[in-house]
């Protein structure tokens, strides 16, 4: 980083904001930059992955089936199945697995070398998939329950009739506000402040190593890269963790929009 009057600047969230590749409109700031060629990338890369891992099956699964198969067991098991529900769980498998390997691999791309930027520490990747996730749950619940829905959404059951004047506008805004907001920016906000953890960790220790003068200078700058090592595999952790919580919500929503009537 750039120094002030040889004092340390630290990175800002203006830094984990690239410059466009190919701009479209220089003066709107629009254009495809290295977060959409990421998460193009990520697409051909998940297709690619489980293409070629089932197109020829064996009894006895090599490495690669192995991978895909578990990695489809986990979230067909332990997220649609468990949360949606033995009845209701297969035709949102599909969804549910796309989504929790979408957001894993773009997640992880921030702790790949030379490309060192989750696509999700931007909110506009992390608000379109909570957008499409919204339309969707709002769409099963529709489908399921007609315009009825929105009362089934905003009335808790149970809940005595001289307190729904209160519940109701609680529950609008719990459920049609809050919910796509905190589930796009719990995503972007780990991501961005995981990214800007990095960025912070390796600029202190170029201006401690290279600026500063002195030992202890540079022994601390070697410790701040050693203490880096850890919080990249903490990061990790949490890249993983975040996909799966994403899924999971989604999991939740679905759910609700389908038995909307039973709670």
């Amino acid at each position: 980083m750039a120094s002030n009057e040889g004092g340390f600047v630290p990175p800002t969230v203006s830094d984990t904001h690239l410059p466009d590749i190919f701009p479209w409109f220089a003066e709107y700031g629009t254009g495809v930059g290295k977060q959409m060629i990421m998460i193009v990338l990520s697409i051909i890369l998940i297709t690619w992955f489980f293409t070629a891992a089932i197109r020829n099956p064996k009894l006895v699964p090599g490495k690669m089936q192995y991978l895909a198969e578990s990695g489809y067991a986990f979230v067909r098991n332990g997220i649609s199945r468990d949360i949606i529900g033995e009845k209701n769980f297969r035709p949102w498998t599909p969804l549910l697995f796309a989504t929790f390997f979408f957001i894993l691999l773009n997640n992880l791309f921030g702790a790949i070398p030379f490309l060192q930027l989750p696509s999700f520490s931007h909110a506009g990747s992390a608000y379109a998939m909570a957008i499409i996730i919204y339309g969707t749950w709002i769409g099963v619940g529709l489908k399921n329950h007609g315009l009825r829905y929105f009362k089934l959404a905003v009335t808790p059951a149970g809940v005595p009739g001289w307190i729904l004047p209160l519940m109701i506008p609680l529950e609008i805004i719990s459920n049609f506000i809050v919910r796509p907001l905190t589930h796009s920016l719990r995503l972007m906000a780990t991501m961005l402040a995981g990214h800007i953890i990095v960025m912070l960790a390796a600029s202190g220790a170029r201006y401690l190593i290279t600026v500063q003068e002195g030992l202890a200078y540079s022994g601390l700058g070697v410790a701040v890269i050693l203490g880096s090592v850890a919080m990249y595999f903490l990061e990790l952790l949490i890249m993983a963790l975040q996909a799966f919580v994403f899924a999971l919500l989604t999991a939740i929503y679905v759910q609700g929009a389908i038995e909307a009537d039973a709670h």
